[in-house]
C-alpha cells in the first residue's frame, strides 16, 4: 500500500464532509457562499473528519503500536478540543462584539465601518460526532479499496 494513501485519506474525508455540509445547507435554505471553503461550523465537522480519518488510516497502515499512530491521536485531540471549546468561545465573543458595534453605530463619533464578526465558528458535539464517524468510515473504505 502506498504511503500516499495516508496523506490523501484525510483530504478525501474533509472534501466529503464539505460536500455533505453544502448539501445539508441547501436543504436548510442556508446560503452557499458561507460554505465555499473550509467553514468553521456546520454538520458534519470537516475538521473532525480530517483528523479522525488520519488516526484510523494511520492505525490501519502503521499499526496501533506505531509512534505515528500515537502522534496522530494527540493531534486529533487538540483539533477536536479546539472545535468543541475554543471556537465556541470565539463565537460567543463575536456575538458580543457585534452587539457592541451595533451600539457604536448609533454614536456620532464613530467614523469607520467595522466588519461583522462570525458568531458560529465552533461545532456542537453532534457535528463533531458525525464528522468523526464519517472520518472512520472513509478511512476504512479507502484502506480496503487500496
Amino acid at each position: 500500500m502506498s504511503n500516499y494513501i495516508i496523506l490523501l485519506t484525510p483530504f478525501i474525508a474533509a472534501a466529503v464532509a464539505q460536500a455533505l455540509k453544502i448539501s445539508l445547507s441547501k436543504r436548510n435554505k442556508m446560503k452557499i457562499r458561507d460554505f465555499f471553503a473550509f467553514t468553521y461550523a456546520g454538520m458534519p465537522s470537516g475538521h473532525s473528519a480530517f483528523v479522525v480519518s488520519l488516526v484510523v488510516i494511520m492505525g490501519l497502515v502503521e499499526g496501533l503500536d506505531s509512534p505515528l499512530f500515537a502522534l496522530s491521536i494527540a493531534f486529533a485531540v487538540i483539533v477536536i478540543n479546539d472545535a468543541l471549546k475554543l471556537r465556541m468561545y470565539l463565537g460567543q465573543q463575536g456575538e458580543t462584539i457585534n452587539i457592541l458595534v451595533e451600539d457604536l453605530d448609533e454614536d456620532q463619533f464613530l467614523d469607520q465601518k467595522y466588519p461583522k464578526m462570525k458568531e458560529r465558528i465552533g461545532h456542537t458535539k453532534r457535528e463533531v460526532l458525525a464528522g468523526s464517524c464519517l472520518g472512520i468510515a472513509i478511512a476504512i473504505i479507502i484502506y480496503f479499496l487500496f
